[in-house]
């Protein structure tokens, strides 16, 4: 819970405030970002909620928030912002919210599908929190839990115990040391089921895969993400802990994949035509190769 005493004094006066805490995993500036923003190495606030909409997205962020680091001196209205998660992106996939520390507030997702499709999928793992639970388990619970690497595995222990829940991680990253219970191995693509695809594309680490659903929705990890500055794909040179040429082979893979969205672990959400987005591919294999 985030302490008043330690308000950043970067902060605009009023309710909301973030505290000297903050990691600058960038899940609030993404949430709402009318209200918070990068003021160097942590986020603040920079403009106070202005109506009810911008008031939900700054409760959704103070729940979001992995390190509990965004408060209000009010603190009667905070079940707005719990109540919202998972929230709707687009038809069945869903952002969990309640981010972890353990993961740098790396996002994870929810698929809701009927059990005779396979049933539910948590894309990573959020923070283990009850209120989340309960709502994942309205939803249908999580019968499989894919693993994209080994930097966002979060609480997925604690996933399993609750649901009975088949992790699906790549053997490069450590998944038999975990117990995980379906090992992917090698370079070769994975059917997992009729609407589910796992994709190695070791580079940020040596076992790091990526999840398509339905040819539309690609799940990305640390792997792809859009960068607003940009304006298209990138990968994160900086933040790439085993190969950077090899992510570069592994991003030229993905170009036989078609896809709408691209839904990062960090980094921002992206959505368009399945032909823009190989378009934004091919500029973002153009520039990793064009770097050193």
């Amino acid at each position: 819970m985030a302490n008043l005493t330690q308000r950043l004094p970067q902060n605009v006066p009023g309710d909301f405030y973030v505290d000297a805490t903050c990691i600058d995993c960038d899940a609030c500036r993404q949430i709402a970002p009318t209200i918070f923003r990068d003021h160097g190495d942590q986020s603040s606030v920079y403009q106070q909620p202005s109506n009810p909409e911008e008031k939900r997205l700054a409760l959704m962020s103070l729940v979001a928030c992995p390190t509990g680091s965004i408060g209000t001196i009010r603190r009667d209205h905070t079940r707005t912002g719990i109540d919202a998660f998972p929230t709707l992106i687009d038809e069945n996939v869903y952002f969990c919210g309640f981010t972890a520390e353990s993961s740098f507030g790396a996002w994870s997702y929810l698929i809701v599908r009927p059990h005779e499709e396979g049933g539910n999928v948590l894309v990573d793992s959020p923070r283990f929190s009850r209120p989340l639970v309960k709502k994942i388990r309205e939803l249908g619970g999580a019968q499989t839990m894919f693993l994209t690497h080994r930097d966002d595995i979060a609480d997925h222990a604690a996933f399993a115990r609750e649901f009975g829940t088949m992790r699906v991680m790549h053997a490069a990253d450590g998944a038999d040391r975990l117990n995980v219970e379906r090992v992917i191995e090698g370079d070769a693509h994975d059917k997992l089921d009729e609407s589910l695809i796992a994709v190695p594309v070791p580079g940020h680490t040596r076992g790091h895969m990526v999840l398509l659903y339905r040819n539309k929705f690609l799940f990305t990890g640390d792997h792809l993400a859009w960068s607003p500055a940009r304006e298209t794909l990138t990968a994160f040179r900086n933040a790439c802990w085993h190969s950077w040429p090899e992510q570069t082979r592994s991003m030229e893979k993905l170009l036989k994949y078609e896809f709408e969205w691209v839904l990062p672990g960090h980094g921002r959400i992206h959505h368009d035509t399945a032909e823009a987005m190989r378009s934004h591919l091919q500029r973002c294999i153009e520039w990793m190769k064009a770097t050193p």
